[in-house]
């Protein structure tokens, strides 16, 4: 049998090398990503405490009685009942012990609600459907209009349109959007409902108001990511190569700008119930954005407080999602951990 040649040899070794080298990352413990979690579990609670306990000197600084709040503009009683009120509800105490008590009582579900009288966990539940629907419904026509969009701008032709309207579009405020569609669709072309609660025609333009500035910039974002993509030398080479721009864009720079624009869609999900909150009061929905212009107008402590650790809470949850999900598909992003 002929000896094999040095090279032969070395090119067998670098071979082996490789494949073991993959196969180590891929059957690695996933100890970085337990990490990842726990640390972002942490900051989580961190960051629902920080939200909430800015509310609560927030809506202590502003000048006025609770008890007001409670009893309404028009209510004509005692001072005797005013105390009896305040010790019921503890705001007899120092404003620490209030911000103790409060934080407790938000932790173990046991706070009520100074106007409504109930616990602002039942009023959070009962109002939450309405939103989920609106928010993902938005995030559906933000996805579909964004595909949408990255697909008519890969034919030159029609490349700058894209941008401008992709432009226009992030733009635009919220309310401004909300309130041309409930004009043209709404009022004029009378295609949808222009104030409802129920029903699948009702959502269409609640949800394209809070989809459409989302569009814009995921739309932006993700091109931009392919762009760079296509421009590394791997997809230099696989053109030489010979493969045809569908399966470079659906097997290789899909994955590549797939990573930044998670990370983007995170916190625009996050801010998808900030934008509730106009688009509810637009299109007068019932949802948890009305109950939180209800709550700040009224300065129901409690509710407000449940409000932001409720969104602060969705808004770290998304993003840890996310970014186990970022790391899931970047292999880059894995090692890095």
């Amino acid at each position: 049998m002929p000896p094999s040649s040095p090279d032969g040899g070395r090119a067998a070794k670098r071979v082996d090398t490789r494949r073991s080298a993959s196969q180590t990352s891929l059957s690695a413990p996933p100890t970085s990503l337990v990490a990842r979690a726990l640390g972002r579990l942490g900051g989580m609670l961190l960051v629902m405490w920080g939200a909430t306990t800015a509310g609560f000197i927030a809506l202590r600084a502003i000048p006025g009685d609770p008890v007001d709040v409670m009893l309404g503009v028009t209510a004509s009683v005692g001072e005797s009942v005013r105390q009896q009120i305040r010790v019921e509800w503890g705001l007899d105490e120092p404003p620490v012990v209030q911000y103790f008590t409060v934080l407790g009582r938000l932790v173990t579900g046991e706070l009520d609600s100074y106007q409504l009288r109930q616990p602002v966990m039942t009023v959070i539940a009962d109002q939450a459907m309405p939103t989920l629907q609106l928010t993902g419904l938005a995030l559906v026509f933000a996805l579909g209009l964004a595909t949408v969009g990255i697909l008519l701008a890969r034919l030159p032709a029609l490349r700058p349109m894209v941008s401008t309207f992709e432009l226009a579009l992030v733009s635009s405020p919220t309310f401004w959007i909300g309130l041309v569609l409930l004009a043209v669709f709404g009022y004029q072309l009378r295609w949808f409902p222009t104030a409802a609660s129920a029903g699948l025609p009702a959502l269409v333009l609640p949800a394209l108001t809070l989809a459409l500035p989302l569009t814009g910039i995921v739309s932006q974002v993700f091109r931009q990511g392919i762009g760079h993509a296509e421009s590394q030398p791997f997809a230099l080479t696989a053109r030489a190569r010979g493969i045809s721009d569908v399966r470079l864009l659906s097997r290789h720079s899909l994955r590549h700008a797939a990573g930044e624009t998670l990370t983007l869609s995170g916190y625009l999900v996050g801010s998808l119930l900030g934008g509730a909150v106009l688009v509810e009061t637009v299109f007068a929905r019932q949802g948890l954005g009305a109950v939180t212009v209800r709550a700040i107008l009224g300065r129901d402590l409690p509710m407000v407080l449940a409000l932001i650790a409720l969104a602060a809470a969705v808004f770290a949850v998304i993003n840890l999602l996310v970014d186990l999900l970022v790391a899931r598909i970047d292999p880059r992003v894995r090692m890095a951990g």
